[in-house]
């Protein structure tokens, strides 16, 4: 019965990146952990998470779908998640009239749908525990239009604005919400947004993701509102905030317009 004492993490987008980080950091801290990932690497991941008596179950699926989460809900089952890291997400680069429908509509179901459809069934049993803590990556990308990557963009908006609105329905209860807002980050992600060729997809200078999610955990276990992992990035989102809507559209198609890492 010891085993059961072990709290316990839910960790989406866990197959690399910061997904895998966190959950990392989670098994270090003796959380047991439920993975699961819309990639076949998740299996891997397990292996590389199992060790100093953590249990980790893995699941690959589709999380864009509600079908997917409801997989993933009934692995977890009754028992009490002590908490949620909603880290699943998609990229896509190109401008929005060129992107194929499917794939845009698969960023939304990803990045929102399917996350505050886990975050609702999983919140809802946190608040009948009282307790319990909920991370969501974000993005500094939330904070400006983003050219050439607007359905993107605009989902992490959507969440960062969510995080925060939760956050307040919640203050009064044991449960707290925290929101990650990376900025570029050293992940598969512009390779699977297809935008190695872009000035932010070949900038060698992305942040480790190690180091990005170490900045989110510990934000989440002190029940931070938000953090902006980086100081450049710090700098960015405050510049964010008084910068008009125009020039930020226009600093973000310098960063994202196809072929714009050859200049």
């Amino acid at each position: 019965m010891i085993e059961d004492q072990r709290p316990l993490a839910v960790v989406t987008g866990a197959s690399s990146g910061i997904g895998y980080e966190l959950a990392k950091l989670a098994a270090e801290d003796g959380y047991d952990l439920v993975i699961a990932a819309d990639e076949p690497s998740i299996v891997e991941a397990q292996a590389g998470l199992e060790q100093n008596g953590t249990r980790v179950e893995a699941l690959q699926v589709d999380l864009s779908t509600t079908q997917g989460v409801d997989q993933l809900l009934e692995l977890i089952g009754d028992r009490s998640v002590d908490a949620l890291m909603a880290n699943a997400g998609r990229g896509l680069g190109h401008g929005f009239l060129d992107q194929d429908w499917d794939q845009a509509r698969l960023v939304i179901d990803t990045n929102i749908t399917g996350t505050v459809y886990l975050i609702q069934n999983l919140a809802r049993a946190m608040r009948e525990r009282d307790r319990g803590k909920i991370l969501i990556t974000g993005s500094i990308a939330g904070l400006m239009p983003g050219s050439f990557q607007a359905v993107y963009n605009g989902t992490k908006a959507f969440l960062d604005s969510f995080s925060w609105a939760l956050r307040n329905e919640l203050k009064e209860t044991g449960i707290t919400v925290s929101c990650l807002m990376p900025g570029p980050t050293d992940t598969e992600f512009f390779e699977r947004a297809d935008m190695l060729d872009t000035k932010v997809g070949a900038d060698p200078r992305k942040a480790d993701p190690a180091d990005v999610a170490k900045v989110g955990y510990r934000a989440m276990l002190k029940g931070e509102g938000d953090v902006v992992a980086g100081f450049k990035n710090k700098l960015q989102a405050a510049a964010a905030a008084v910068t008009p809507q125009n020039v930020l559209a226009e600093q973000h198609r310098k960063m994202a317009e196809p072929g714009s890492g050859a200049s």
